[in-house]
């Protein structure tokens, strides 16, 4: 009686097989189907319609656009804002995460959580929190106008608005290296009469150097496309407080679609860049994981 229970549920088992075996290329071509389609219609399309967009008229035109005193001094103070805050977010996400992986304290969880506000909070709401603390009528605003320094719709606040949104990513990606690396190599060394220094640049930076760089990629990434909270606090006056993604949506308002359209291409290789860079430090990473398990 066993037996034929046995042999009943294995002729049971290999029909399941056999079926799902069959279904499962119909429903994986459908899945892929589908996937494709949506890619196609929400990524490909676009992406292709702004470059035959930017090139309708010619590349004379185009590289015309490229040298508008308005879209230089947008891509100026793009850069201006990137050099200042991926150094200074690089610098803050090594030290909370240096924090948070080697130091096991109350409140931790709380603290990881802060860290993530950025990336629930809308970025015109992050700019809105700085108006509403360094405007005019905000609680820093009387301090500000008595010694005349001025944050809202100049420089100092998009640096503000686009240090908030990019101040996860570092931190992010360098956690779970400095967790996975555990800290015996770096006990060691103190041990041998390295100093905290020596420590760092000779061990816990080389480990970390993968995941470091990947935060700093996307932390450069997002400063230089940021658009919600930056145009909040900048005021997008042309020549003057305008980033380059305030320059595409001004330009194609203003009917100057070449121009907007140019400026959009421009971000999208720096978009494209910044994707075969992180998959260059991804491989280097597996790469780094495959020769730690051997």
């Amino acid at each position: 009686m066993t037996s034929n229970l046995d042999s009943s549920s294995d002729l049971h088992g290999s029909i399941k097989s056999t079926t799902v075996s069959r279904d499962r290329p119909w429903v994986s071509g459908v899945l892929i189907g589908i996937a494709i389609a949506y890619l196609t219609l929400i990524l490909f399309i676009p992406t292709i319609n702004v470059f035959v967009q930017a090139f309708a008229k010619g590349w004379a035109p185009f590289f015309a656009n490229l040298i508008e005193a308005n879209f230089l001094t947008a891509v100026n103070l793009t850069l201006i804002i990137a050099l200042i805050v991926v150094p200074i977010n690089t610098v803050f996400g090594l030290c909370a995460a240096w924090l948070i992986a080697r130091k096991h304290f109350r409140g931790r969880a709380f603290v990881i959580s802060i860290l993530d506000v950025p990336f629930s909070v809308s970025p015109v709401v992050a700019g809105l929190m700085i108006v509403l603390l360094y405007g005019r009528n905000g609680w820093f605003g009387p301090f500000l106008e008595q010694y005349d320094l001025k944050v809202i719709f100049a420089l100092p606040g998009m640096i503000l608005a686009t240090a908030f949104v990019t101040i996860p990513f570092v931190a992010r990606e360098v956690i779970p290296v400095l967790e996975e690396a555990g800290a015996e190599q770096e006990e060691a060394a103190k041990t041998l009469g390295a100093n905290g220094w020596q420590t760092f640049w000779r061990i816990t930076l080389p480990n970390i150097r993968w995941g470091l760089l990947y935060g700093v990629l996307l932390t450069n990434a997002r400063a230089m496309g940021e658009f919600g909270a930056v145009s909040v606090v900048s005021g997008n006056i042309i020549g003057k407080t305008q980033t380059l993604p305030l320059f595409v949506e001004d330009a194609y308002k203003q009917y100057q679609t070449e121009a907007a359209f140019s400026a959009a291409v421009l971000l999208a290789l720096l978009a494209l860049v910044t994707l075969v860079l992180k998959e260059i430090l991804e491989r280097k990473t597996s790469i780094k994981e495959v020769r730690d398990e051997v």
